[in-house]
């Protein structure tokens, strides 16, 4: 068997730590001016209690949910256009199977979990452009 000298990179080492969340009875536009403010182009939904799911707003969801339909961003709210549940990955999984999870899910981004909390995000743009694993 050959050692591999490569250490293993971790999610918590290519995420951007902390989330920025919302509730889901805010309008579409206060959910894109708290984008535009977090320089962020999603944001994490709030669970409505203990036993609910995190939810995600991207900006996909505007284009789809209010854009195209032609709606009034003040009418809409975070809920109608969210998606939930997320899917999560641990905080110590190594971003090649990070990576091979997001990909194949058909989605861009992830939130990292770390003993039953959410402490990051990760996409896979970010795996290629914000670091400087190649």
């Amino acid at each position: 068997m050959v050692s591999d000298n490569t250490s293993i990179i971790r999610a918590r080492d290519a995420m951007r730590k902390g989330i920025v969340s919302i509730d889901g009875m805010a309008t579409a536009r206060e959910a894109a001016a708290k984008m535009r403010s977090e320089k962020v182009s999603c944001l994490l939904v709030k669970k409505r209690h203990a036993d609910d799911a995190w939810g995600i707003l991207v900006v996909q969801d505007f284009i789809k949910g209010v854009i195209m339909p032609g709606r009034s961003p003040e009418e809409v709210h975070v809920y109608e256009l969210m998606t939930k549940p997320i899917i999560t990955v641990p905080a110590d999984m190594d971003i090649r199977y990070v990576a091979r999870l997001i990909y194949r899910a058909g989605i861009r981004r992830a939130s990292v979990e770390d003993g039953g909390e959410l402490v990051g995000m990760i996409s896979l743009s970010a795996l290629i452009l914000d670091n400087d694993f190649f």
